[in-house]
């Protein structure tokens, strides 16, 4: 169990109040036992706490000798792999600040972030990240040097300002006896309000802000499992969203660091759902686009399925959902309910949880967007514990839902030491020893953000007699219709998105007469669907025309139009006919739309549907 003490602004976590401290305890502790596992060449490949110290120490000497000083700024530009997590510790170790880049920022975002932060180290992944900060090299006099993870591609590069990770390594091993002395007295010389993370917001409106990290904030977090679900070394999760993003950093990086979780690197965006089949996490962490995906898997397979099938699913999951009521209720089943879902799970859900790779999960976690409560309650009727948890990069985990205390449409209760209230215009306010210290560089942004402790998040909410947290929208999206009607469209946002052909949606209407939205279809599904069909198409915009997918799209308009009030519905929808990634400027690194960019770059088409 991870003890957590509070003293003022000073956190400590079983005694240590930063992490290198308690990353040296560890060590001391779990040498032996394995850390972290990546596959290569096909095979998963153990990394023990004992060679996470010896890369990371390999690192920090090397760059003390090449003269790395204390308090400064060393950023990381790479997908999810071991080298970061090395270089993460290694620069925390030599007593300097972490700046984790996105993997999808444009050079101009790179340099903005460097030249925001004063970054004087650059690691990068490979010729393809190299080449972002080459193009605007010009620009960054302060880097002084950039480590490359994977030199493959750059064998006859030759650049004195950029040299291989290897070669860093080895300059740390030949310094060690040098410097193993200054690494001890950094790590001793640190506080846990020091800085440890930069982490830049997504900038869903404006240049993102580098929110300031302290070791607190991280140290703090460890203690956010609940107490129903504690986390340990037996557990395995799978790694793979940017670990530059705040919650991966504390579900992946704190967690593993506090409870000694095996952390697995999936080995690309495009094997997830691969990577977890084959591994069967026991503690999954996911944004609601990978549970709606999951989600959405079953409900075309089961669509075509016999009817005997399909029978079969459909009683398995009224069982499941009587069980589901009674954990959402914290009461106990009766023996009828019990038994039946008993033989739910042996012939029905046990299969599903195979196919989804599931089987082992004790612990599922949704958090970084806000999730329908019926996506929540499917999951839990197939006796799958699905956990919600609410922050932001500011605050840290806010709330979580919890066994017992569960209510729908919520998303739970304070997390242990962390305040919750409501300020003006029920902003929802937050307060924690494991806030964020303010924006670097933005005194007013931060004087804005952060009074008295207290964290303005911009989200509307509401507090029910228990204490639990309803979200209700964004205070900068809620829609004011030219009726006068207020809207909250992320309500019927996370509805539209439970339906197993779309991805995402944008509901559109302030200052308008009605209620429209913008769609993008879950590509694999709506392909499915016009395969299985004979409908012909070339390509995701002819897909995207078919007259046939538009009507099955608006089939799905008209179920989530049954759920809402009349001026709550959407009266016309457009398809958003290019197939988005995260290097698009309409998504944030995390995959979520961004609202008002959306509303601008498609006005034509908005215009359409008035």
């Amino acid at each position: 169990m991870v003890r957590i003490t509070v003293d003022g602004a000073e956190v400590r976590t079983d005694g240590h109040d930063t992490i290198p401290k308690l990353f040296r305890d560890r060590v001391g502790r779990w040498g032996d036992r394995v850390a972290m596992r990546e596959k290569d060449f096909g095979i998963w490949q153990d990394i023990r706490w004992s060679d996470f110290d010896r890369a990371a120490r390999e690192i920090a000497a090397g760059l003390i000798a090449d003269g790395f000083g204390r308090g400064e700024v060393a950023a990381i530009l790479s997908e999810t792999n071991k080298e970061w997590v090395f270089a993460d510790m290694g620069i925390l170790l030599a007593g300097g600040v972490v700046n984790g880049v996105y993997p999808t920022y444009r050079p101009v975002q790179l340099e903005f972030t460097l030249q925001d932060s004063a970054a004087r180290v650059l690691f990068v992944e490979d010729e393809e990240q190299l080449d972002k900060f080459l193009e605007v090299r010009d620009s960054l006099p302060l880097i002084r040097r950039v480590y490359v993870f994977d030199w493959k591609g750059l064998r006859n590069f030759d650049d004195p300002l950029v040299v291989p990770l290897e070669r860093l390594q080895a300059t740390g091993r030949a310094a060690m006896a040098d410097h193993a002395a200054e690494i001890d007295a950094r790590i001793a010389a640190g506080r846990s309000t020091d800085t440890a993370v930069l982490i830049y917001t997504s900038g869903t409106t404006g240049k993102p802000k580098g929110a300031c990290v302290p070791h607190s904030y991280l140290l703090f977090q460890m203690g956010a499992a609940p107490d129903p679900l504690p986390i340990g070394p037996d557990d395995e999760i799978l790694t793979y969203l940017p670990l530059c993003h705040a919650a991966e950093r504390m579900v992946s990086l704190c967690m593993s660091l506090g409870h000694g979780q095996v952390l697995n690197f999936a080995e690309s965006s495009e094997t997830v759902f691969q990577n977890i089949q084959e591994l069967s996490p026991t503690f999954l962490f996911a944004v609601p686009r990978i549970w709606e995906k999951l989600y959405s898997r079953i409900a075309t397979l089961m669509a075509e399925a016999t009817w005997m099938g399909r029978a079969g699913y459909a009683l398995a999951l009224k069982v499941g959902g009587r069980r589901a009521d009674h954990l959402i209720a914290g009461t106990t089943p009766p023996l009828h309910v019990r038994l039946g879902a008993a033989l739910a799970d042996r012939l029905v859900f046990r299969n599903l949880k195979l196919l989804l790779g599931l089987d082992r999960a004790r612990f599922l976690l949704s958090g970084a967007a806000p999730i329908s409560a019926d996506l929540i309650r499917w999951y839990l009727s197939l006796g799958l514990p699905m956990t919600e948890i609410y922050g932001q990069t500011e605050t840290g985990i806010a709330t979580m839902t919890r066994k017992g205390v569960f209510r729908p449409g919520t998303v739970g209760h304070a997390a242990p030491g962390v305040e919750i209230r409501l300020g003006a215009q029920d902003e929802i306010l937050v307060r924690s020893p494991g806030g964020f210290a303010g924006y670097l560089n933005l005194p007013q942004a931060t004087a804005e953000t952060l009074a008295d402790g207290w964290i303005r998040t911009g989200d509307v909410g509401e507090i029910d007699a228990t204490g639990a947290l309803r979200i209700t929208d964004r205070l900068k999206d809620i829609i004011i219709t030219a009726g006068g009607k207020n809207i909250t469209p992320s309500q019927i946002e996370n509805q539209l998105k439970f339906s197993p052909y779309i991805s995402d949606a944008t509901v559109i209407g302030d200052k308008r007469k009605y209620l429209t939205c913008l769609i993008m279809i879950d590509r694999d599904n709506v392909e499915h669907f016009a395969q299985t069909r004979s409908i012909p198409f070339t390509d995701y915009r002819s897909l995207c025309a078919r007259p046939e997918v538009v009507d099955l799209i608006g089939q799905e308009v008209a179920r989530t139009n049954a759920r809402f009030s009349p001026v709550e519905q959407i009266k016309a929808f457009r398809l958003i006919d290019v197939m988005l990634t995260p290097e698009d400027e309409e998504l944030t690194p995390t995959m979520k739309l961004k609202r008002s960019f959306v509303a601008q770059k498609y006005a034509g088409l908005i215009d359409q549907m008035y």
